[in-house]
Protein backbone atom coordinates (compact mmCIF):
# COMPACT_ATOMS: atom_id res chain seq x y z
CA UNK A 1 0.00 0.00 0.00
CA UNK A 2 1.01 3.77 -0.60
CA UNK A 3 0.90 5.94 2.51
CA UNK A 4 -0.75 9.61 1.25
CA UNK A 5 -1.81 12.52 3.64
CA UNK A 6 -5.59 14.33 4.18
CA UNK A 7 -7.34 15.93 6.61
CA UNK A 8 -10.67 15.67 7.94
CA UNK A 9 -13.08 18.03 6.41
CA UNK A 10 -16.64 17.10 8.54
CA UNK A 11 -18.10 14.23 10.40
CA UNK A 12 -21.60 13.49 10.59
CA UNK A 13 -24.23 11.36 12.61
CA UNK A 14 -25.65 9.18 9.86
CA UNK A 15 -27.67 6.60 12.10
CA UNK A 16 -27.94 5.46 16.26
CA UNK A 17 -24.49 5.40 17.29
CA UNK A 18 -22.53 5.65 13.78
CA UNK A 19 -20.51 8.40 12.26
CA UNK A 20 -19.27 9.01 8.82
CA UNK A 21 -15.82 11.29 8.29
CA UNK A 22 -15.39 13.12 5.39
CA UNK A 23 -11.45 13.52 4.39
CA UNK A 24 -9.90 15.28 1.43
CA UNK A 25 -8.80 12.80 -1.09
CA UNK A 26 -5.31 13.37 -1.94
CA UNK A 27 -4.20 14.22 -5.51
CA UNK A 28 -3.88 11.31 -7.48
CA UNK A 29 -5.34 8.91 -5.02
CA UNK A 30 -7.60 6.23 -7.11
CA UNK A 31 -9.17 3.34 -5.60
CA UNK A 32 -12.12 0.62 -6.86
CA UNK A 33 -15.14 0.79 -5.29
CA UNK A 34 -15.39 -2.06 -2.28
CA UNK A 35 -11.93 -1.33 -1.48
CA UNK A 36 -10.52 0.24 1.87
CA UNK A 37 -7.99 2.35 3.56
CA UNK A 38 -5.89 2.30 6.63
CA UNK A 39 -6.87 5.84 8.52
CA UNK A 40 -3.18 6.54 11.25
CA UNK A 41 -4.29 9.16 13.49
CA UNK A 42 -0.79 10.91 15.59
CA UNK A 43 -0.27 8.76 18.28
CA UNK A 44 -1.73 9.92 21.89
CA UNK A 45 0.86 9.65 24.99
CA UNK A 46 0.49 6.06 26.51
CA UNK A 47 -0.56 4.81 23.58
CA UNK A 48 1.44 2.59 21.03
CA UNK A 49 1.05 3.02 17.22
CA UNK A 50 -1.34 0.27 16.14
CA UNK A 51 -3.59 1.59 18.73
CA UNK A 52 -4.09 4.34 16.23
CA UNK A 53 -4.24 2.98 12.98
CA UNK A 54 -7.82 1.71 11.83
CA UNK A 55 -9.36 -0.24 8.43
CA UNK A 56 -11.74 0.91 7.05
CA UNK A 57 -13.80 0.52 3.90
CA UNK A 58 -14.36 3.56 1.47
CA UNK A 59 -18.10 4.59 1.71
CA UNK A 60 -17.60 7.55 -1.12
CA UNK A 61 -17.24 6.55 -5.14
CA UNK A 62 -14.33 6.52 -7.13
CA UNK A 63 -15.62 9.64 -8.85
CA UNK A 64 -16.07 11.89 -5.68
CA UNK A 65 -13.77 14.27 -4.83
CA UNK A 66 -13.37 13.23 -0.97
CA UNK A 67 -13.25 9.94 0.52
CA UNK A 68 -15.67 8.83 3.23
CA UNK A 69 -15.15 6.49 5.68
CA UNK A 70 -18.40 5.09 8.06
CA UNK A 71 -18.06 3.58 11.77
CA UNK A 72 -20.11 2.42 14.77
CA UNK A 73 -18.20 4.68 17.70
CA UNK A 74 -17.51 1.80 19.91
CA UNK A 75 -15.54 2.94 22.84
CA UNK A 76 -11.96 2.42 21.68
CA UNK A 77 -8.93 4.07 22.02
CA UNK A 78 -8.85 4.45 18.04
CA UNK A 79 -12.75 5.71 17.93
CA UNK A 80 -12.10 8.21 20.74
CA UNK A 81 -9.26 9.51 19.18
CA UNK A 82 -11.25 9.80 15.94
CA UNK A 83 -14.21 11.24 17.24
CA UNK A 84 -12.14 14.14 18.89
CA UNK A 85 -10.54 14.90 15.93
CA UNK A 86 -10.67 18.60 15.00
CA UNK A 87 -11.72 19.77 11.69
CA UNK A 88 -8.69 20.50 9.63
CA UNK A 89 -6.60 18.34 11.54
CA UNK A 90 -4.12 15.98 9.30
CA UNK A 91 -3.74 12.07 8.75
CA UNK A 92 -1.70 9.57 7.04
CA UNK A 93 -4.11 7.27 4.67
CA UNK A 94 -2.69 3.92 4.06
CA UNK A 95 -3.88 2.33 0.63
CA UNK A 96 -6.31 1.09 -0.97
CA UNK A 97 -6.39 -2.39 -0.47
CA UNK A 98 -8.77 -5.21 -0.28
CA UNK A 99 -10.10 -7.92 -2.92
CA UNK A 100 -13.97 -6.79 -2.87
CA UNK A 101 -14.78 -5.81 -5.44
CA UNK A 102 -17.22 -5.98 -7.88
CA UNK A 103 -16.66 -8.79 -10.46
CA UNK A 104 -16.08 -8.00 -13.87
CA UNK A 105 -18.61 -10.04 -15.86
CA UNK A 106 -21.72 -7.71 -16.44
CA UNK A 107 -23.89 -10.12 -17.51
CA UNK A 108 -24.13 -11.51 -13.85
CA UNK A 109 -25.84 -10.44 -11.34
CA UNK A 110 -24.64 -9.26 -8.02
CA UNK A 111 -25.97 -9.76 -4.79
CA UNK A 112 -25.05 -7.77 -1.73
CA UNK A 113 -25.69 -8.96 1.58
CA UNK A 114 -24.71 -6.83 4.47
CA UNK A 115 -25.39 -6.66 7.94
CA UNK A 116 -25.14 -3.16 10.05
CA UNK A 117 -22.44 -1.08 9.20
CA UNK A 118 -20.96 -3.62 6.52
CA UNK A 119 -22.78 -1.50 4.43
CA UNK A 120 -20.25 0.77 3.89
CA UNK A 121 -18.00 -1.28 0.96
CA UNK A 122 -21.86 -2.16 -1.58
CA UNK A 123 -22.28 1.96 -0.73
CA UNK A 124 -19.03 2.75 -3.10
CA UNK A 125 -19.86 0.01 -5.72
CA UNK A 126 -23.78 1.11 -5.39
CA UNK A 127 -22.79 5.33 -5.70
CA UNK A 128 -20.45 4.04 -8.74
CA UNK A 129 -22.92 2.10 -10.57
CA UNK A 130 -25.80 4.50 -10.46
CA UNK A 131 -23.37 7.11 -11.65
CA UNK A 132 -22.02 4.76 -14.18
CA UNK A 133 -25.71 3.85 -15.35
CA UNK A 134 -24.11 0.09 -14.94
CA UNK A 135 -26.59 -1.91 -17.10
CA UNK A 136 -26.35 -4.87 -14.64
CA UNK A 137 -28.74 -6.26 -12.29
CA UNK A 138 -28.12 -5.63 -8.64
CA UNK A 139 -29.80 -6.62 -5.48
CA UNK A 140 -29.08 -5.45 -1.95
CA UNK A 141 -30.06 -7.38 1.07
CA UNK A 142 -29.63 -4.73 4.04
CA UNK A 143 -29.97 -5.99 7.91
CA UNK A 144 -30.14 -4.14 10.86
CA UNK A 145 -31.86 -4.29 14.32
CA UNK A 146 -33.82 -0.91 13.83
CA UNK A 147 -34.34 1.54 10.91
CA UNK A 148 -32.61 4.10 13.62
CA UNK A 149 -29.78 1.63 12.85
CA UNK A 150 -30.03 1.48 9.37
CA UNK A 151 -26.79 4.16 7.95
CA UNK A 152 -27.57 5.26 4.97
CA UNK A 153 -31.23 4.04 4.28
CA UNK A 154 -32.98 6.82 2.87
CA UNK A 155 -30.03 7.25 0.15
CA UNK A 156 -30.33 3.27 -0.75
CA UNK A 157 -33.85 4.30 -1.16
CA UNK A 158 -33.08 6.86 -3.60
CA UNK A 159 -31.42 4.83 -5.71
CA UNK A 160 -33.57 1.95 -5.64
CA UNK A 161 -36.22 4.32 -6.98
CA UNK A 162 -33.96 6.16 -9.30
CA UNK A 163 -32.26 2.76 -10.95
CA UNK A 164 -34.31 0.03 -12.21
CA UNK A 165 -31.57 -2.07 -12.18
CA UNK A 166 -31.05 -2.10 -8.60
CA UNK A 167 -33.61 -3.69 -6.19
CA UNK A 168 -32.99 -2.90 -2.38
CA UNK A 169 -34.53 -5.04 0.69
CA UNK A 170 -34.40 -3.48 3.90
CA UNK A 171 -35.25 -6.07 7.04
CA UNK A 172 -34.95 -5.28 10.95
CA UNK A 173 -34.61 -7.90 13.53
CA UNK A 174 -35.43 -6.23 16.89
CA UNK A 175 -38.17 -3.60 16.50
CA UNK A 176 -38.87 -2.73 19.93
CA UNK A 177 -41.15 0.21 19.63
CA UNK A 178 -39.79 1.61 16.43
CA UNK A 179 -42.28 2.22 13.78
CA UNK A 180 -41.48 0.29 10.27
CA UNK A 181 -40.94 2.79 7.81
CA UNK A 182 -42.56 2.28 4.36
CA UNK A 183 -40.96 -0.29 1.63
CA UNK A 184 -39.15 -1.91 4.99
CA UNK A 185 -39.73 -5.53 6.22
CA UNK A 186 -39.23 -7.48 9.03
CA UNK A 187 -37.13 -10.45 9.82
CA UNK A 188 -33.90 -12.22 9.10
CA UNK A 189 -31.84 -12.69 5.69
CA UNK A 190 -32.42 -16.43 5.54
CA UNK A 191 -33.19 -19.30 3.06
CA UNK A 192 -36.55 -18.63 2.00
CA UNK A 193 -36.31 -14.94 1.52
CA UNK A 194 -32.73 -15.37 -0.46
CA UNK A 195 -34.64 -17.41 -2.30
CA UNK A 196 -37.91 -15.38 -2.83
CA UNK A 197 -35.73 -12.49 -3.90
CA UNK A 198 -33.01 -14.10 -6.57
CA UNK A 199 -36.01 -16.29 -8.11
CA UNK A 200 -35.38 -14.35 -11.65
CA UNK A 201 -31.86 -13.58 -11.23
CA UNK A 202 -29.47 -15.75 -13.40
CA UNK A 203 -26.42 -17.33 -11.85
CA UNK A 204 -25.40 -14.03 -9.43
CA UNK A 205 -22.62 -13.69 -7.72
CA UNK A 206 -22.66 -13.19 -4.26
CA UNK A 207 -21.42 -10.80 -1.72
CA UNK A 208 -21.54 -10.88 2.20
CA UNK A 209 -20.27 -7.89 4.64
CA UNK A 210 -20.69 -7.34 8.53
CA UNK A 211 -19.83 -9.21 11.70
CA UNK A 212 -18.22 -12.49 11.11
CA UNK A 213 -21.35 -14.19 12.65
CA UNK A 214 -23.22 -12.70 10.05
CA UNK A 215 -20.60 -13.44 7.47
CA UNK A 216 -20.12 -17.22 8.79
CA UNK A 217 -24.02 -17.65 9.08
CA UNK A 218 -24.76 -16.23 5.34
CA UNK A 219 -21.70 -18.26 4.02
CA UNK A 220 -23.86 -21.29 5.35
CA UNK A 221 -27.00 -20.42 3.92
CA UNK A 222 -25.48 -20.07 0.75
CA UNK A 223 -23.64 -22.59 0.61
CA UNK A 224 -26.72 -24.96 1.71
CA UNK A 225 -28.50 -23.54 -0.97
CA UNK A 226 -26.10 -24.89 -3.36
CA UNK A 227 -24.43 -21.83 -4.12
CA UNK A 228 -20.42 -22.79 -5.19
CA UNK A 229 -17.89 -21.43 -2.83
CA UNK A 230 -16.34 -19.45 -5.99
CA UNK A 231 -19.16 -17.56 -6.17
CA UNK A 232 -19.70 -16.09 -3.11
CA UNK A 233 -17.08 -13.32 -1.48
CA UNK A 234 -17.08 -12.23 1.81
CA UNK A 235 -15.14 -9.66 4.38
CA UNK A 236 -15.42 -9.88 7.91
CA UNK A 237 -15.82 -6.67 10.29
CA UNK A 238 -13.89 -6.77 13.00
CA UNK A 239 -14.67 -4.67 16.47
CA UNK A 240 -16.99 -2.30 14.28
Amino acid sequence: MTMHESKLEKREEIANGTMAFHFEKPVGFTFKPGQAIDVLLAQAPGTDAQSMRHTFSIVSAPFENELIIATRMRDSTFKRALRALPTGERVAIDGPSGSLVLHKDRGRPAVFIAGGIGITPFMSMLRQSARDRLDQRQLLLYSNRRPEDAAFLPELQQIAQQNRSFRLVATMTQMGGSRVPPGVQTGLIDAALLTSVTVDLTAPIYYVAGPPALVEGMRQVLEDMGIDDIDIRSEDFYGY
